[in-house]
């Protein structure tokens, strides 16, 4: 049990060890499933519970804590591993509610063993007195669930966003120490969960603008004493502002696509555009979706395979699509033996990306010569674009 201030504590557990989120999203540093304890004169809260697998290290740390009668358990967030310990914890407090909107109580009853009279059910504004604590309901939906809320604790300041803000790490530091790499991972947990919905994201800032915030506690990563590091940072995030920066990922059998993508990211360079280069063979796709938010042009390159594109670079295609990033630019190159439909597929696999899409490069066998051309003029259209946009000069 560690302090954020007076009878407020972080209860929750830190995942060392964990490698894969939902078995698709690598987590390089770990995470952390963060619960927060609130003792007020008259009841006590417990904000979130924790994945199950480590149920029992939250109601150690609640024992701990010497907490012998629990009021409330807030839950912002139907997903296992902010509400999957719910149950063990009625087990240990059987007189405490379940606090939740109207949409996370259904979800709650269809994933968790749960009763409907163990269920408080609040709505946007409403409030809900520990005594001499406050706390606030504040519906914040698609961050990133359709049922998701944040907690604003009145007399302290602090908002407990859930999801919202949050980053996967496993730290020992309850506050946020080095900025500059929480915002890398905050940045890359943007990118894999929160990017497909920027717009929601835009409706919720506007929802705390009210509010005074001297503390930001989510539900993963550490607690941010210094909220205008990640409010800005995701008011950038959201808005339409690129940078001078090309995504090249590509996959190469033969070598023919990695010498056309090689020409074409020194034939940028050369041009004064921004280039990241990622090869998508064993490739931690995090890296690519932190580039994704905020790149100007995306470029997929890949050879043919039985006359579609590599899997590898259709499931960086469907990746792409899913996470929908402003880009404003897409383009396609690759290579083929005898016949491909490559550009028709992976272009067709795009379509959530509202971006240009730019005449494709595709050489048969070898590139010659003239597919050189080809990719010198692609080089000069990007760099075309990145001035029009005023990210180049």
């Amino acid at each position: 049990m560690r302090a954020l201030t007076k009878n407020v504590y972080s209860v929750g557990v830190q995942d060392w060890d964990r490698r894969l989120f939902d078995e698709l999203i690598p987590l390089p540093d770990g995470t952390s499933y963060n619960a927060y304890l609130i003792k007020g004169s008259e009841k006590t809260a417990l904000i979130d519970a924790v994945d199950p697998a480590k149920i029992q290290d939250l109601i150690s740390h609640l024992v701990g804590a010497g907490v012998d009668k629990l009021d409330y358990v807030i839950s912002h967030h139907a997903e296992q591993d902010h509400s999957g310990g719910i149950v063990d914890v009625l087990m240990m407090y059987p007189d405490a509610r379940i606090v939740t909107n109207a949409k996370c109580k259904g979800l709650l009853l269809e994933h968790l063993d749960v009763d409907e009279e163990q269920f408080i059910e609040v709505a946007e504004g409403q409030t809900l007195s520990l005594g001499d604590k406050t706390l606030q309901f504040i519906i914040t939906p698609w961050v990133h669930w359709p049922e998701t809320m944040c907690t604003y604790l009145k007399e302290d300041k602090i908002l407990f966003s859930c999801d919202f803000f949050g980053s996967h790490q496993a730290t020992s530091s309850v506050f946020v120490e080095n900025e500059a790499k929480v915002y890398e991972a905050a940045k890359r947990y943007f990118a894999e969960i929160m990017m497909p919905f920027r717009s929601a994201i835009a409706g919720n800032l506007k929802k705390l603008e009210p509010l005074e915030i001297a503390m930001i506690a989510p539900s993963h990563g550490p607690v941010y004493p210094r909220p205008a590091l990640i409010m800005d940072a995701y008011k950038d995030w959201i808005s339409e502002r690129v940078e001078n920066k090309v995504i090249v990922a590509y996959v190469s059998m033969h070598d023919s696509t990695r010498r056309m993508v090689e020409y074409l990211v020194d034939s940028l360079m050369d041009k004064g555009v921004g280039v990241k280069q990622f090869n998508l063979t064993g490739i931690d796709l995090g890296h690519l979706a932190i580039d994704l938010v905020d790149a100007a042009t995306v470029i997929l390159a890949a050879p043919t395979v039985l006359v579609g594109p590599h899997p590898t670079a259709a499931h960086a295609a469907f990746v792409v699509n899913a996470l929908k990033p402003k880009t404003k630019y897409a383009g396609i190159i690759g290579s083929y033996g005898w016949g491909s439909k490559l550009v028709e597929t992976l272009a067709g696999m795009l379509g959530n990306l509202k971006a240009e899409i730019l005449e494709p490069v595709m050489v048969k066998g070898q590139p010659k010569p003239e597919d050189f051309e080809k990719l010198e003029a692609l080089a000069e259209t990007i760099k075309a674009k990145h001035q029009e946009l005023n990210i180049l000069k």
